[in-house]
C-alpha cells in the first residue's frame, strides 16, 4: 500500500486513539455529549451511502434506527446477550433494508423520498399493534446492567466509537472502490450509467443495506443505553432528518462531511437548548436553514482550500 493511500487509514487510526483517551479525564457530561456526536456521526454517514453517492434522498433512516432498537430490547428481553443483539439488530435491519430495497428502488427522486418516509410510521404501528412482544405504545424496558453509571457511560461511548470507526472506514473503502465510482454515475445518470454496464440496481441495493446496517446498530447501542425505548422516540421523524441536515452541513458525497456535520449540528443543539429553551426548534431551524442557504456545499469545499483534498470525494476507483 502506498503512503497516499495509507495516509486516511493512519489519520483514522490516530483520530480513534486519541478519542479513546476521553474517559480519562472527561465527565459523564461530556461523555454523553461523545456518544452523542459519534451516534449522530454514524447515522449521517451511513445516510451519505445512499445519499451523498447515489442521490437518493432517503427518509428511511429512523425505520433502520427503531428497527434495531426493538430487535436489540426484545432480545434481550428473552435473555439473549446484549452485545450479540446488537450485531443482530444490524443483520436485521440489512435484510430489511435489502427486502425494501426491492420495492422502492426502481423509484427515483421525490417519489423515493415519499416512499422511504413512510416506513417508520408503518412499523411504529406494527410495534403499537404488539404490547405483548413490543410493549406497545407504553414503550420496552431494558434489563439494566449491574455497574456503576461511569462504567456504563464508558462502555456505550467505546462502543459508538467503536461502530463509528468502523462505518467510516467502510466509508472509506466505498468511496476509493469501483462501487463508490458506479454509485456517483448513478448519481449523475442513472440511464446513462446502466447503458455502459452498471448494474444500478444492485449498487443501489448495496448503498440502500450500508445505510441501514450500521444505523440498525447504534439503535441497538441506543437502546441498551437508555435502558428503555417507546415507539415515538426511536421512529422519530428527526431521526431521518437530522441526518441529512448534517450531510449538507458538512458536504453531500464528502467523507469528512457527515462527521463535520455532527458536530456542529450537536453543537447547535447544546447552545440552543441552554439559551432558548421555550423557542429551541424555532431557533435551530432558522440556524440550519440559514447555513444551508449560506454554504450550499456544506463546509468541507471551504476546509478544502485550508487542506487540499479534505472537501474532495474521489472521482475514480482505485486500481
Amino acid at each position: 500500500m502506498s503512503l497516499a493511500r495509507a495516509t486516511p487509514w493512519i489519520g483514522l487510526a490516530l483520530a480513534i486513539t486519541v478519542a479513546a483517551l476521553l474517559p480519562m479525564f472527561a465527565s459523564n457530561y461530556v461523555l454523553r455529549l461523545a456518544t452523542i456526536v459519534a451516534m449522530y456521526a454514524v447515522l449521517a454517514q451511513s445516510w451519505n451511502f445512499i445519499g451523498g453517492l447515489a442521490g437518493y434522498p432517503s427518509f428511511a433512516t429512523a425505520a433502520f434506527f427503531g428497527l434495531g432498537a426493538y430487535v436489540s430490547a426484545v432480545l434481550q428481553t428473552k435473555g439473549v446477550p446484549m452485545m450479540a443483539t446488537w450485531l443482530l439488530a444490524g443483520l436485521g435491519a440489512a435484510l430489511f433494508a435489502a427486502f425494501l430495497g426491492g420495492a422502492i428502488l426502481h423509484l427515483r427522486g421525490h417519489y423515493f423520498a415519499i416512499a422511504s418516509l413512510v416506513v417508520a410510521e408503518v412499523l411504529r404501528e406494527i410495534v403499537n399493534t404488539m404490547p405483548d412482544l413490543t410493549g406497545g405504545g407504553m414503550g420496552l424496558n431494558i434489563p439494566v446492567l449491574k455497574s456503576s453509571v461511569t462504567a456504563q457511560a464508558q462502555l456505550f461511548f467505546y462502543a459508538m466509537l467503536a461502530l463509528f470507526a468502523v462505518t467510516f472506514a467502510t466509508a472509506m473503502v466505498m468511496h476509493n472502490s469501483k462501487s463508490g465510482f458506479a454509485l456517483r454515475c448513478i448519481k449523475q445518470n442513472e440511464d446513462a450509467a446502466s447503458i455502459i454496464g452498471i448494474n444500478a440496481y444492485a449498487y443501489k441495493s448495496l448503498a440502500f443495506a450500508l445505510s441501514a446496517v450500521f444505523v440498525g446498530v447504534a439503535g441497538a447501542i441506543y437502546a441498551s443505553w437508555t435502558h428503555y425505548i417507546d415507539p415515538t422516540d426511536v421512529f422519530d421523524v428527526l431521526l431521518s432528518v437530522k441526518p441529512l441536515v448534517m450531510v449538507l452541513l458538512g458536504g453531500v458525497g464528502t467523507l469528512l462531511g457527515p462527521f463535520v456535520g455532527a458536530v456542529i449540528l450537536l453543537a447547535f443543539e447544546e447552545v440552543v437548548w441552554r439559551n432558548f429553551l421555550k423557542a429551541h426548534a424555532l431557533v435551530l431551524g432558522a440556524i440550519i436553514v440559514a447555513l444551508v442557504l449560506l454554504l450550499p456545499n456544506g463546509l468541507m469545499p471551504m476546509l478544502g482550500r485550508l487542506w487540499p483534498g479534505a472537501g474532495k470525494s474521489q472521482t475514480r476507483p482505485s486500481a
